[in-house]
């Protein structure tokens, strides 16, 4: 299965690699098509190269697709979706380009949908008796939401009993705490809220900035 107008054939071992090497997803909430793709251009500036484009953005299906477009050549960046409710929207999303896909609660049929298509799927998940059954769907990275309603040392306790699962906290993660996720075993973490909050007067140049931190702390959790 080719992905559509990046041309390449969908590797979701790949994809995954990619997401863990960066170790931040950007996840990019605005308020019109222009901000989003300003918004998932200061990222990968700044060296953020995983962007989830949130169907909460009007028009998201188009937008990951001129992202999927922009990003063509860089090998490095991989443009996902956001806020997937349900099998449908994953598949407009996967058609439109989406190369992953990230849902604020674990669903059936998404996991299906997406297993078919090799494409990664990361439901959020609260319980331990969520997980189990998100893992048991074939679901590689569960995404721990809202992490702000846990904290790091929580991902040590679900670790106890389920070791080979792979975390990615999302909600409560910042440049103060991000490290501490990382450290305490989450193969990656989201970002939203206080990475692209600059875009709301359009300073840009402050979300690349952003980018970079969140890039050098996770970098710096891995080396320690």
């Amino acid at each position: 299965m080719k992905n559509n107008d990046r041309g390449d054939i969908v590797n979701k071992f790949t994809i995954l690699t990619k997401i863990s090497n960066c170790g931040v997803v950007a996840v990019v909430r605005a308020d019109s098509k222009e901000d989003a793709i300003n918004i998932s251009e200061a990222c990968v500036k700044g060296g953020l190269t995983a962007i989830e484009l949130t169907f909460t953005v009007k028009g998201a299906d188009e937008v990951i697709k001129e992202l999927a477009s922009i990003y063509q050549e860089n090998e490095e960046v991989v443009i996902g979706a956001g806020t997937v409710l349900d099998a449908t929207t994953a598949r407009i999303a996967i058609l439109a380009g989406a190369q992953f896909v990230v849902s604020p609660s674990f669903d059936l049929e998404t996991a299906k949908l997406c297993n078919l298509y090799q494409i990664p799927y990361m439901p959020g998940c609260m319980t331990l008796t969520e997980m189990k059954h998100a893992l048991e769907s074939g679901v590689d990275i569960v995404k721990l939401f809202p992490g702000n309603a846990f904290g790091p040392d929580f991902v040590k306790a679900v670790k106890g009993p389920l070791p080979q699962i792979n975390l990615m906290p999302t909600g409560g993660v910042d440049l103060e705490n991000v490290g501490q996720w990382i450290k305490n075993g989450c193969v990656a973490v989201g970002v939203g809220g206080n990475l692209v909050a600059p875009a709301k007067t359009g300073d840009f140049a402050k979300i690349t900035e952003y980018a970079r931190e969140y890039v050098k702390k996770v970098q710096m959790a891995r080396e320690a």
